[in-house]
């Protein structure tokens, strides 16, 4: 006997039920991270749930994120659907989403795991908008993980990059080519040890972080505990480990 198709939340329930899972705690945390009204003040723990309550519901995404809600755009990125995303869209989504700091990279995540990855990577990466040169440094450290098939010369190109320009690039910019550099090196032996090396270069990162707890990765550091986490648990790298698990922006 077939089962019959779980029915789908509606815009409306779904506003409901982040403004219901929303807190003032979880708001303040937010507002303090820099993340903008409106916004309910969900938890990425409640994220989760109505993720799993939702599955995948492309249209519902887009109402979700069209909305202008924080809430609602964290979720939306959730349930999305990578395969069905225009480029247009992942345009508009990259440039509105980026001011959200705890969560810019989601769009990121969305354009990797979609058909126009490399080609949205080089786009952001070229603009003269530091927003989008962030979201792109973002794809370029999820096409790391994900894509198998990009040659290591793509990625040491960025890495040179990053080694040349760290030091004098935009704050939120300097962050995400430090995380772009220890993505790079989660990949394969070589560009583990073309991205050390390169940290080595680089030296100390310091990023602003605003009133916030957060600390800026220390790479090499960063790249070693990965390597030894996934080695002790059988995989080729830590990105062949990150390729047999659920995707990133749904798990966290």
């Amino acid at each position: 006997m077939s089962r019959e198709p779980k029915p789908r939340m509606s815009l409306v329930e779904s506003m409901g039920a982040l403004e219901a899972a929303g807190s003032a705690q979880t708001r303040k945390t937010w507002l303090r991270h820099g993340c903008p009204e409106p916004m309910f003040g969900v938890s990425f723990a409640a994220l989760k749930t109505l993720m799993k309550r939702i599955g995948v519901d492309h249209e519902l995404a887009h109402a979700l994120w069209d909305t202008g809600n924080y809430d609602a755009r964290n979720l939306a990125v959730k349930v999305v659907d990578p395969a069905r995303m225009a480029p247009a869209d992942l345009d508009r989504w990259a440039v509105e989403q980026a001011d959200a700091p705890m969560s810019g990279a989601y769009v990121a995540m969305i354009a990797a795991e979609g058909p126009y990855g490399v080609e949205k990577a080089e786009q952001w990466l070229g603009s003269a908008s530091v927003r989008e040169r962030c979201v792109g440094w973002a794809v370029l450290g999820q096409l790391a993980q994900l894509d198998e098939a990009l040659p290591d010369t793509y990625f040491e190109t960025r890495l040179a990059q990053i080694e040349r320009t760290i030091r004098s690039v935009a704050n939120a910019e300097r962050g995400n080519m430090n995380a772009t550099l220890i993505q790079i090196g989660l990949r394969n032996p070589a560009l583990r040890a073309a991205a050390l090396a390169g940290a080595a270069r680089i030296g100390p990162v310091h990023v602003d972080h605003g009133d916030t707890e957060c600390k800026t990765p220390d790479a090499a550091a960063s790249m070693e505990k990965a390597w030894a986490h996934s080695l002790g648990k059988g995989f080729a790298s830590p990105a062949a480990h990150e390729r047999g698990r659920e995707v990133l922006r749904r798990r966290c």
